[in-house]
């Protein structure tokens, strides 16, 4: 029987990892042990995502993150309720992130822009293309989906989880691991769209009734339809708590460095 390293010839992952389209990384990254020299250069090409990120966000200011499906359309309900808490995000001085794309994210961003605010995006490198939508201040793209969850968390102070799919979910339960855990600190997790997410949150409940989660994990998560009670919430867990004050001025960014300013007025809060 031919050996596991005979049956994929090192010198194919080898290029694989060096010309590989940009929407196949993440396959080629998980796709088990290959040649030194192609772990090498998949470790590069991971560097230089999360450096592209760091100097596309390093100045955008605190950011609410905000989760949801890419394929809501505008005629829906949730589409409208994303807007309008993108609005009232910026409105609160935070820059609203999103992963960049259709649906969800394109409602969250427009609130944003349309208010004034800040607006920016991660999108991801897919095999079928997610375009960016057309609000955003900032938008960088990236390979990794991990890389991509990582910067999301980064810059955010607090986290808006609309109706959406497993990607969704993914990130919803990436941030309370993170919190949980004590990885990240005890930013806010507002889940809105109460109806939609009825049984999960029946779930997370049975979870603590068991005993596979703590009781006092339940207060990670605040479930509101209502955009003045979320901004409530986020005022007084992110702001206050954290002693975010209003700045007049962003701090200095250095070109030389490959560093990035944010265009108009700088952050409100700091």
């Amino acid at each position: 029987m031919a050996s596991e390293t005979s049956m994929r010839p090192a010198q194919d992952s080898a290029a694989a990892a060096v010309v590989t389209p940009p929407e196949r990384a993440d396959e080629i990254f998980l796709d088990g042990p290959n040649s030194r020299f192609a772990e090498f250069c998949t470790l590069l090409r991971v560097m230089r995502d999360f450096l592209r990120g760091y100097r596309a966000l390093h100045f955008v200011g605190p950011c609410v993150t905000v989760f949801g499906s890419a394929r809501i359309k505008p005629d829906d309900p949730h589409y409208e309720l994303a807007r309008k808490m993108g609005a009232a995000i910026a409105r609160l001085g935070f820059t609203v992130m999103t992963g960049g794309g259709p649906g969800i994210m394109e409602a969250a961003n427009r609130g944003a822009k349309e208010v004034g605010g800040r607006s920016v995006g991660c999108n991801i490198e897919l095999p079928f293309e997610q375009v960016s939508n057309m609000y955003l201040d900032r938008c960088v793209r990236l390979h990794y989906f991990f890389v991509r969850k990582a910067l999301l968390v980064k810059y955010s102070y607090a986290f808006v989880v609309m109706p959406g799919g497993v990607g969704t979910l993914d990130e919803l339960f990436e941030a309370l691991a993170l919190i949980q855990n004590e990885k990240i600190k005890d930013f806010p997790v507002v889940i809105m769209g109460t109806d939609y997410w009825r049984q999960l949150i029946g779930f997370i409940e049975q979870m603590a009734e068991r005993g596979k989660i703590s009781p006092s994990d339940l207060k990670l998560i605040f479930a509101t339809d209502s955009v003045e009670e979320a901004i409530a919430h986020i005022r007084a867990k992110a702001i206050e708590r954290f002693g975010l004050k209003r700045i007049a001025h962003m701090r200095r960014h250095f070109p030389w460095l490959g560093e990035r300013g944010f265009p108009g007025k700088g952050p409100e809060i700091c």
